[in-house]
């Protein structure tokens, strides 16, 4: 058995996803959109700003926080951005189930139990 072949069956079968159609379609309606597309871009260039401020250990005032979650709710309210909003949620949590998978079938090599 090849580890690396049955990684790209597994990014084959995540492109073919329900959940990565979901999110394309949504994005095809988004950029049709020149209004809706600008506050997604805006939203995630902020946002991710946001995430690399963090990550070097910079942790934002609880107002920022809040105004990221208030335009994420605001952003919601459109429907083609909340059907991709929706369907990234799906898709991490397919990815986090996959990897809970594999960090799971090595546990027994740092004296955890195998499951």
């Amino acid at each position: 058995m090849n580890i690396y072949d049955k990684a790209h069956d597994l990014a084959k079968a995540l492109k073919d996803s329900q959940e990565v159609q979901e999110i394309n379609s949504a994005m095809n309606l988004i950029n049709n959109d020149p209004e809706g597309k600008a506050m997604l871009e805006d939203f995630r260039k902020r946002q991710m700003e946001l995430q690399q401020r963090m990550m070097t250990g910079d942790m934002p005032a609880p107002e920022e926080m809040e105004k990221m979650e208030k335009e994420f709710e605001v952003l919601s309210l459109n429907l083609n951005i909340r059907r991709l909003f929706e369907a990234e949620r799906r898709l991490s949590v397919i990815i986090e189930d996959v990897n809970k998978i594999i960090t799971d079938s090595l546990q027994h090599l740092y004296g955890g139990s195998n499951m």
